[in-house]
């Protein structure tokens, strides 16, 4: 019995961890384009009463999202482009479309096997999936996406 309430709360949490995910990267995503160089979103905000009312309304201070924001991978951008830390997950992946896991990820990179490393480890590589760098199998695995170059020994 407690053990089914452990797994009902399990996948209750990876759902509420999705969920913030996609907040987290639809956030990214509207910054993303209302900072965009060149573009003029005024007209099209000045139609939207919703978007008026926070226009009028002082300006928010900027808060910084946490950690180094990953660029959504497209074809000919390099693994440069991510930072060192993420650079370091898509080396570590073997060639030939092998698949890790978020355990077997910390201990080729030397990070304790404890559960918030790992954990840390987690919500890299989930981050690395939401931007098309890596791909998640149904059991939890990830590899590189087709197209992505990189992929260590």
């Amino acid at each position: 019995m407690l053990r089914e309430e452990a797994d009902r709360i399990l996948a209750e949490l990876r759902d509420t961890e999705r969920d913030w995910e996609r907040f987290v990267i639809s956030r990214e995503t509207v910054v993303e384009v209302l900072a965009g160089p060149g573009h003029d979103h005024g007209a099209e905000l000045a139609a939207a009463p919703v978007v008026e009312d926070l226009l009028s309304a002082p300006e928010p201070t900027p808060t910084p999202v946490p950690g180094p924001v990953v660029p959504v991978w497209c074809a000919g951008r390099e693994v440069s482009a991510l930072s060192a830390d993420y650079q370091r997950l898509i080396a570590v992946l073997p060639a030939g479309g092998a698949v890790l896991s978020c355990k077997e990820f910390a201990s080729t990179l030397g990070v304790q096997p404890v559960h918030s490393k790992i954990e840390g480890v987690r919500s890299k590589t989930n981050r690395l999936v939401a931007k098309d760098w890596l791909v998640k199998e149904p059991s939890g695995r990830f590899a590189l996406a087709p197209g992505v170059p990189g992929g260590g020994s």
